[in-house]
């Protein structure tokens, strides 16, 4: 059982950016309970759901995926696949989670989750009920608090910064309405446990309050056994998501597929000349084998193709379950141009071995870390999705910049710019551990980036 931390109290109080600088000081895990709430209340808004109907809002639960992931010791809160860390910090997601997670099958559906980390870890967590409902055994008890008009101002700031449109007003009432909320509701009301440590942070900054609160833990918890100080608590190893499996290569594909493959390549690059004015660059950079990765931005439903047209080997790309479940016809024709299908927010590891097994028959894969097309032509910040399956296999990947301006229709001028391949080992990504994936998923975005932008 790890060392518990429950620090509470009411909405803009500054929980979880004092409980993160804590939890880095101290070298604990951070949870965001809060966040969770909000990744709750953030699908419920966006699926369109009545948040007064009780029955329609734990009919949903069922389709939502939450987890925590931590790059580099920065939480990322991701919804069915969609990381929503930046989407959940709205006054309307704040409403919103207000609403639902008074709501106790709600709260039954995350508190198995929070009780877990708990006693896998020494953690600090946040919320509005943790030392009174999640951990009411925690070892330590905080109450952090300030005036609503200072929490307001807070938030009013931090709310520009992001271009939120707010007023400071708006944010003052939806503060008073959110603590009216929480601390009437019928299930864990927000309320101080009886050994928990007040500390209001009206008249502190930020440094003063994270200051006040590890005093508060050091006091409370004094020396460890061992009388190792808790602030000089030693690094843990880096966390290896998944066991490296380097790709063998040693199945090829049939030749005559590779020949027929080769025919209808330069059938289709005459079709494509004609329709598009397109052109591709840096094709010297192109592997001549197969069991690559190709990593590119997402522009169009034709982007596999543009990838496809100057492989020798037929690539393979993963598309959304939903695409194979419709038209017989064209789960046919997808199927036949590698697509296979992947779960948005399942989390299982099932598309990761499929990606492997492709990767070892021979096939490329292509990959867009974005995760859904850009409208705009801007690439996006980009998923760990590619680094992980790089890491894994220890294969090269090859970055991607397909570019054109608009809608993509007839004469429309394409360019499709291959980089130098980027070989997971040589950037110091030769395990699975966050700091090694988040190193090769920035190598990747960036060199993608600077493609698009020739």
């Amino acid at each position: 059982m790890g060392i518990n931390v429950a620090l509470d109290g009411p909405s803009g109080a500054g929980k979880s950016t004092i409980a993160k600088a804590v939890a880095a000081k101290m070298k604990y895990v951070y949870v965001d309970t809060g966040a969770m709430y909000r990744a709750v209340a953030c699908y419920m808004v966006t699926s369109g759901t009545d948040l007064d109907n009780k029955d329609e809002i734990i009919a949903k639960l069922k389709d939502i995926s939450i987890k925590l992931e931590y790059m580099d010791g920065v939480q990322h809160v991701i919804l069915n696949g969609e990381d929503v860390s930046e989407k959940i910090r709205t006054p309307e997601i704040s409403m919103a989670a207000s609403k639902t997670s008074a709501i106790p099958e709600v709260r039954t559906f995350l508190f198995d989750l929070q009780q877990t980390m708990a006693k896998e870890n020494d953690i600090i967590m946040d919320g509005r009920d943790i030392g009174t409902v999640v951990l009411p055994n925690a070892d330590v008890k905080v109450f952090l608090t300030a005036s609503a008009e200072e929490r307001a101002k807070r938030r009013f700031k931090e709310l520009q910064e992001k271009g939120d449109p707010s007023t400071y007003e708006e944010v003052l009432r939806d503060i008073e309405q959110r603590d009216y909320n929480d601390t009437h509701r019928e299930t864990a009301p927000l309320k101080k446990a009886d050994d928990a440590v007040e500390v209001d942070t009206t008249k502190l900054d930020l440094q003063q309050s994270i200051d006040e609160i590890c005093r508060v833990i050091t006091e409370k918890l004094g020396e460890k056994k061992n009388n190792e100080p808790v602030t000089e608590k030693k690094e843990r190893a880096p966390r290896v998501i998944m066991e490296v499996r380097p790709i063998s290569r040693t199945k090829h594909l049939n030749p005559l597929k590779i020949v027929l493959y080769g025919l209808m390549r330069w059938i289709v690059i005459g079709l494509y000349h004609i329709y598009y004015d397109i052109r591709w660059e840096g094709t010297e950079n192109v592997p001549k084998d197969g069991g690559n990765i190709f990593a590119s931005n997402h522009r169009s439903y034709q982007d596999p193709v543009f990838i496809a047209l100057h492989t020798r080997v037929p690539l393979s790309y993963m598309a959304k379950e939903e695409l194979f479940n419709g038209n017989k016809a064209f789960k046919t024709l997808i199927t036949t141009m590698g697509a296979f299908p992947v779960s948005r927010g399942k989390g299982d590891t099932a598309v990761i071995d499929t990606s492997i097994e492709k990767l070892e028959m021979g096939r490329n894969l292509a990959i867009f870390p974005e995760g859904t097309r850009s409208l705009d032509g801007k690439v996006g910040k980009g998923k760990t999705g590619v680094a992980l399956i790089a890491a894994v296999a220890q294969t090269k990947i090859i970055p991607v910049g397909i570019t054109f301006e608009g809608k993509l229709k007839f004469r429309k001028k394409v360019i499709v710019r291959y980089g130098k391949p980027i070989i997971p080992s040589e950037i110091g990504a030769s395990n699975t551990d966050s700091k090694s994936l988040k190193v090769l998923k920035n190598k990747v975005m960036e060199e993608i980036t600077s493609l698009v932008h020739e």
